[in-house]
């Protein structure tokens, strides 16, 4: 492999934090929101590291960080909708990231099966309880069982990639 800004003469160097941006940036994601209902109204965060995790059980994962403010919260509730953010949906994700403020002001959303917020919209969303949680280092690997799930196949999905939103493309009949 060529071409790595990343490559240092020994064989083992530091992986510092930016190295693992720099590199694990290439790798596309999709970008979800987390929600909840709680006593005191709906809460959520933006996560983009999220995947299927199991067939059966129906299972996912996602690991928000240890600094998260709105995660504890969450895994109080138990309950709660992952949202699979569509294409314009920029400002959900970066509204949704945000500390310290009314995530949801002007949001609107309907209830799932379990009261959790769904975004309108969304590519897909995934209404789960809570399996169990696992040290991730900085973050928190959360396992996720699915109770119920539903998708748009017209909507395509927010991608994050090198540190920038990105959009697929839909099929052409060719690829079909």
């Amino acid at each position: 492999m060529t071409g790595s800004t990343a490559h240092t003469d020994a064989p083992f160097g530091p992986v510092t934090p930016q190295t693992m941006r720099e590199v694990l940036g290439q790798f596309a994601t999709g970008v979800v929101v987390i929600t909840a209902i709680g006593p005191d109204g709906p809460v959520g965060f933006t996560c983009q590291s999220f995947s299927s995790l199991s067939l059966e059980p129906p299972l996912v994962s996602f690991s928000p960080s240890r600094t998260s403010s709105t995660w504890p919260k969450i895994r109080d509730i138990g309950t709660f909708v992952v949202n699979v953010l569509a294409e314009d949906h920029e400002h959900h994700s970066n509204g949704f990231a945000r500390s310290g403020v009314d995530k949801f002001a002007g949001v609107d959303w309907s209830p799932s099966r379990s009261g959790a917020p769904v975004l309108p919209g969304v590519s897909a969303w995934i209404d789960c309880t809570l399996w169990e949680e696992y040290d991730g280092g900085d973050h928190t690997i959360v396992a996720a069982r699915v109770n119920d799930l539903g998708a748009d196949a017209e909507r395509l999905p927010l991608l994050f990639h090198r540190g920038r939103y990105g959009r697929t493309s839909p099929p052409t009949q060719e690829s079909a």
